[in-house]
Formats: C-alpha cells, sequence, structure tokens
C-alpha cells in the first residue's frame, strides 16, 4: 500500500470528521426533530440531516413540482422535500404503514405545509407506482423495501421527465456493500442496483458520500 503524502494524509485523517460536520451543517427545526422523535419510537431510521439537506438542495435545483416518495415513514425526508420544491409542488409519498403517514401528516403541518402539498397513499410501493402517470415527475425518491430497488429503478425511469432525477436512500448499508465478507441477499440487491445505474446510458449517476449513501441520477433525454 503506497505511503500517503501532505494533504492526501490530512483529508484522510480528517475525513470522519469532515463527514460529521457535514452532516449537521444544516439545522432541523422543531417538526423536523418531532418527526425524528416519532420515527425513533417506531424503531425506523430516518434520513440524516445531511442526507435531508441534499434532498432539499436537490429538489430545488430539479425546480420540482412533482415528487414522488417510496417510504413516507414519519415524514422527515418528506418536509425537506417540500421545503426544496416549488411552492405550488405536490409530494405523493407510497408507505405500507397507513398510521405512520398520519405522523408525517401532522409533521407536514407543524412544517407550515398546506394539506393539499401532500398526497398520503397507503400500500406496496409496486402496487401503487404503475398507477401514477408517465413522465409525470421531476424527482422520485425511494426509500424502501431493499429487495425491491431494481423494480423502483425500473418505475422510476417510466415516471420521470427528460431531465427528472431518481434518488436512493442508504446504499451504504452501514459499510456493507462495499464489505468483502459474506453478505445477504438485500446487499448483493443493492450491489446490483449500483452497477445498473453505473452502467445505464439513460442516466448520468453520482454517488453522494452523506448519511448512509446517497445515490442519485439524471434521466437523459
Amino acid at each position: 500500500m503506497r505511503q500517503l503524502r501532505g494533504q492526501e494524509r490530512v483529508i484522510t485523517g480528517n475525513r470522519q470528521t469532515s463527514w460529521a460536520f457535514a452532516d449537521a451543517f444544516v439545522a432541523e427545526d422543531e417538526a423536523l426533530r418531532w418527526a425524528r422523535d416519532r420515527a425513533r419510537e417506531a424503531g425506523l431510521r430516518s434520513v440524516s440531516a445531511g442526507t435531508g439537506a441534499a434532498l432539499r438542495l436537490l429538489a430545488a435545483a430539479a425546480d420540482a413540482k412533482a415528487v414522488a416518495e417510496i417510504g413516507t415513514g414519519t415524514g422527515v425526508s418528506g418536509i425537506h422535500l417540500l421545503h426544496g420544491m416549488r411552492p405550488d409542488g405536490v409530494l405523493t409519498t407510497v408507505d405500507t404503514e397507513p398510521e405512520r403517514q398520519q405522523f408525517a401528516r401532522q409533521a407536514f403541518r407543524a412544517a407550515g405545509f398546506a394539506g393539499n402539498r401532500a398526497r398520503f397513499i397507503p400500500g406496496s410501493a409496486l402496487d401503487v407506482l404503475p398507477r401514477l402517470a408517465d413522465g409525470g415527475y421531476d424527482l422520485v425518491f425511494c426509500d424502501g423495501d431493499r429487495m425491491e430497488c431494481l423494480d423502483y429503478l425500473a418505475e422510476s425511469l417510466r415516471l420521470l421527465r427528460q431531465g427528472g432525477l431518481v434518488i436512493f436512500e442508504g446504499v451504504f448499508a452501514d459499510g456493507r456493500t462495499v464489505d468483502s465478507a459474506a453478505q445477504p441477499a438485500e446487499i448483493q440487491r443493492l450491489r446490483e442496483l449500483l452497477r445498473a445505474v453505473r452502467e445505464s446510458t439513460a442516466l448520468l449517476p453520482s454517488l453522494l458520500p452523506v448519511g448512509d449513501g446517497l445515490l442519485c441520477a439524471v434521466k437523459r433525454g
């Protein structure tokens, strides 16, 4: 293994501290903290503050008016997406657990969003997504069942307009995605997803090291 030199050594030595600083760079408000507390009580993992800030930024950069979210949870990621979307934008969010969506409704209201800014659809993503309009979305955020991630990708390509964004959360899987040890089927599926996105001629990808890994790709024309 080659020896690190100069600035390269400094970057490596401070990487964990730098990532922690970046993840906490954008402060979260009371509505987000409330939603996080509900997620913690339900045993759910929310997106990190840094991931949320990235979602907000990407939604704003895409000038997103229509966003589809797989995995409502208690509304943490949804609040960030809504903050980045256009003022007249609508978030369509899907979750298998309607009671979690009730927490998200409360969180969205507490964050100051009108009731018509979000459409809550209970059910399995693979049952709901085929009913959504082709090319009708500016951004699709996927935070659902890892075993279904390749299906989410296929549906996202259909749902997105040209220049739209597909985003997958948690692709590092706490470091297991790049661990050479034997891994369960869901980690193998994440590796397949990463390979499929990287090799797709229909997508322009990037892998952002925020939170537990944010895989992003723009749908080419």
